[in-house]
C-alpha cells in the first residue's frame, strides 16, 4: 500500500468575506481554490499550511484552525492526496499576487462554484458554518466525481 501524499489547503475568512486564488499553473489551473500544496519532508503540516498561504498570497497566519481532512483518489494515480484544511481569520500582511496564485477577496455567499473543484461546494458549507469534516472523493479525470462520502466530525 502507497502512503498518502500530504497536502494543505488554507482559507483566510475576514467579514463575511474568503479570499480565494486563482491558481495560474500546474495542477488546478484555472481554478479558484484556498492557498495550499506539498508538505515537505520533516515539515509539520500546519508549518506547510502556513509556509504555503505566505508563499501564495503574501499573507501570514497568527494561528490555524484544522477544520478537516480531504482524501482525493484519482482514477490511475497510484497515490491518495490527502489534503488538510485549514481556516484563520488572524493573518498579517497585505494580499499580493504570486507567480501562483491571483487573489481575490469573494462575499461568501458568492462564491464562485463553477470555476473551482466539483467537491467544494460539497463541502463548502461546512466550512463556513465552523464545522469540522472528513470527506473522500474519487476523480475520473479533474471534472467528474465518481463516489464520495462526506461527514461531520
Amino acid at each position: 500500500m502507497t502512503q498518502n501524499k500530504l497536502y494543505t489547503l488554507a482559507f483566510v475568512l475576514d467579514a463575511g468575506r474568503i479570499l480565494l486564488g486563482m491558481k495560474k499553473r500546474g495542477f488546478g489551473a484555472g481554478r479558484w481554490n484556498g492557498f495550499g500544496g506539498k508538505v515537505d519532508p520533516g515539515e509539520s503540516i500546519e508549518a506547510a499550511a502556513k509556509r504555503e498561504l505566505f508563499e501564495e498570497c503574501n499573507l501570514t497566519a497568527k494561528n490555524l484552525g484544522h477544520v478537516g481532512i480531504l482524501k482525493f483518489e484519482f482514477v490511475g494515480e497510484p497515490r491518495i492526496m490527502e489534503v488538510h484544511v485549514f481556516k484563520t481569520s488572524s493573518y498579517e500582511g497585505s494580499v499580493q499576487e504570486s507567480e501562483e496564485m491571483r487573489p481575490q477577496w469573494f462575499q461568501t455567499d458568492q462564491i464562485p462554484f463553477p470555476d473551482m473543484w466539483p467537491d467544494d461546494d460539497l463541502w463548502f458549507p461546512m466550512l463556513l458554518n465552523n464545522e469540522k469534516f472528513e470527506g473522500y472523493f474519487k476523480f475520473e479525470g479533474h471534472d467528474k466525481i465518481l463516489d464520495y462520502t462526506l461527514k461531520k466530525l
